[in-house]
């Protein structure tokens, strides 16, 4: 099964590159890179260029002018763009371990979407972690963090389980199986079956919307936090609104209310996008 793996980015070049570099150093290898792009400016591309070239690998770059947080119609851009079957969702600042598309690979089936997670590295080992740290795995590892001045968290636990381990974390864990932007994946098909990202919603919980909508579709989510592993570099944020986050909120009550799986702000607009789909 090939996968596309799809993520967002907006100037943040320094950690793209980390990123895709993260990429090039995975054990499977039947893959491509859609790189979701709202509205970077040209530093972006010529990075993404010069990374194609330097890894060898299939990157995309799908963007669109920048005209503020838009992140849901980059993303369903690049959901329409993606060639594979199956879909991979993450960010443009989570750096891979080695294992990360071989255990979505190795979980995904019919019916099922799966819920990963991130571990949050501080801006400074952020801003210290080299391609080499990266490429060889050292970033993954919780004695390495630690002595690079990583502060101690509990969830350092988690890069340190093998794999029996992290699956008995994954079946015991009370954390929710959602859709997370940082760390989610599904076939294609189901994606556009429920017209993939609600395109009204700013940042705050967009992502998971569109979890609920894949579980009213009759999907069921597969905990895979501790076994799909990811490290995520800190920035700042300037795009959080608490007033959006209320909003979002409010769609998302809705949306499971309602039982609704089809939003008509997603890749096909309006309320007749379903029965488009199904024609």
């Amino acid at each position: 099964m090939r996968i596309s793996v799809v993520f967002s980015t907006y100037n943040a070049p320094e950690w793209l590159e980390k990123v895709i570099w993260g990429y090039s150093a995975q054990d499977f290898s039947d893959f491509d890179l859609v790189v979701a792009d709202d509205g970077s400016t040209d530093e972006t591309r010529r990075t993404v260029d010069r990374l194609r070239s330097e890894t060898g690998l299939e990157i995309r770059h799908v963007w669109h002018e920048d005209e503020g947080f838009r992140k849901c119609r980059i993303l369903n851009k690049a959901t329409v763009e993606a060639p594979s079957e199956y879909l991979v969702f993450t960010d443009g600042d989570c750096i891979p371990r080695r294992d990360f598309l071989s255990t979505h690979a190795g979980l995904a089936r019919p019916g099922r979407f799966l819920s990963g997670g991130t571990f949050r590295l501080s801006l400074a080992v952020s801003q210290a972690v080299t391609r080499e740290d990266i490429v060889s795995g050292q970033v993954f590892s919780a004695r390495w963090l630690r002595a690079g001045g990583q502060p101690w968290n509990r969830r350092l636990l988690k890069l340190a389980a093998g794999p029996w381990w992290a699956g008995v974390l994954d079946r015991i864990t009370t954390t929710n199986a959602s859709w997370n932007g940082h760390n989610a994946s599904a076939f294609k098909s189901d994606l556009l079956a429920v017209n993939g990202f609600n395109e009204e919603m700013g940042w705050g919980g967009e992502d998971r919307e569109l979890g609920d909508r894949l579980r009213n579709a009759g999907l069921r989510p597969l905990q895979v936090r501790n076994r799909a592993i990811c490290v995520h570099l800190e920035h700042e944020r300037g795009y959080v609104d608490d007033e959006v986050y209320r909003k979002n909120q409010a769609i998302r009550k809705q949306t499971r209310r309602s039982g609704r799986t089809w939003t008509e702000h997603g890749i096909v607009p309006g309320p007749k996008g379903a029965e488009a789909a199904a024609d």
